[in-house]
């Protein structure tokens, strides 16, 4: 028999066990990631039991008449372990479907881990998926090294590690909170100005607490001319994965190829412990609208596509 539980506080201990000795491990599932930002929204996580045993978590929370899995989160699908099989999987699709059509739901959004990201096989979510006649709801290309069997760089982008080095910048990794702070500021300034006044994600102090909290599996490395920082990238540490979650460079810094050696001096550092190397998307707008700029910047380090994908299941249809 299959079981469904909605998320509590008392449930954090074997909520983070779980997940850190799950297929796909990582810490932006535990409760310490997940909850720094928990006001902006109304948690709805699910647990999945077998007989009494846990087979499976699934980070959500609720906004209107729908499931999203998670929209605070990069990508948020089932948290499996070993015991997950095809059929187990079938049933705890089944088994949300009723739950979601019980309280009331109309839809739930479901962005499933990326492939790279499993530390063992887990797509058994994207066939149980087809088998509910769910559909694609948005498809966003993230740019991703090999670091084991990197594609070469175009000459041009030799040439501007090469003038960032000759201009004197130094490329090293921060630890502080001031750092922390200077470099969303930094992030802000250059999103202020090329992309309609947005923002970061994060705030200096959300990102300083998250860092604090999981200090081997987040870095700051930032890239400085005379002591000012003008350039920089935050990244996320999984077991075979580096993931950029933010990369700015200040005017200065484009000119003389600041973050380009910043880039590259992060895939030497990991190239022999980590197996890709994700720069994360280049769309806005649902994935509709592509950066062509952007993306093309990430492939000139080596990088090809992987998707990331977002199923919607429309519960009416599925009544």
């Amino acid at each position: 028999m299959l079981a469904i539980r909605r998320y509590e506080d008392k449930d954090r201990p074997i909520w983070d066990e779980f997940c850190r000795n799950s297929k796909n491990p990582l810490f932006m599932f535990e409760r310490n990631f997940m909850e720094y930002h928990k006001e902006r929204f109304t948690d709805h996580s699910l647990l999945f039991y077998e007989d009494e045993e846990l087979v499976a978590l699934l980070p959500m929370n609720e906004s209107d008449a729908a499931l999203y899995s998670h929209a605070g989160l990069t990508y948020g699908g089932f948290i499996t372990n070993a015991r997950m099989k095809q059929a187990l999987m079938n049933e705890c699709f089944d088994g949300l479907v009723a739950y979601a059509q019980e309280k009331g739901f109309r839809s739930i959004l479901y962005k499933a881990v990326p492939h790279i990201y499993h530390e063992q096989p887990a797509e058994e979510d994207r066939y149980a998926l087809f088998r509910l006649n769910a559909a694609i709801a948005k498809i966003e290309p993230a740019t991703v090294v090999n670091l084991k069997a990197p594609l070469k760089m175009p000459k041009g982008r030799k040439a501007q590690i090469s003038r960032a080095k000759r201009e004197g910048v130094e490329v090293r990794e921060l630890h502080d909170s001031a750092d922390f702070h200077a470099f969303i500021d930094l992030e802000n300034r250059v999103l202020g100005k090329y992309h309609n006044g947005a923002k970061a994600v994060h705030s200096g102090d959300e990102m300083y607490l998250l860092y604090s909290r999981f200090p081997d599996k987040i870095h700051l490395y930032g890239a400085f001319l005379q002591d000012e920082l003008i350039a920089g990238s935050i990244i996320y540490e999984y077991g075979q994965m580096i993931h950029t979650t933010y990369l700015a460079a200040s005017d200065i810094a484009r000119n003389i190829g600041a973050l380009d050696l910043t880039i590259a001096t992060m895939l030497e550092r990991f190239k022999e412990t980590k197996l890709w190397f994700d720069f994360g998307i280049s769309t806005e707008n649902g994935g509709q609208y592509m950066n062509e700029g952007l993306i093309a910047q990430k492939e000139g380090f080596g990088g090809r596509t992987n998707v990331y994908d977002t199923w919607l299941i429309n519960l009416e249809r599925n009544i």
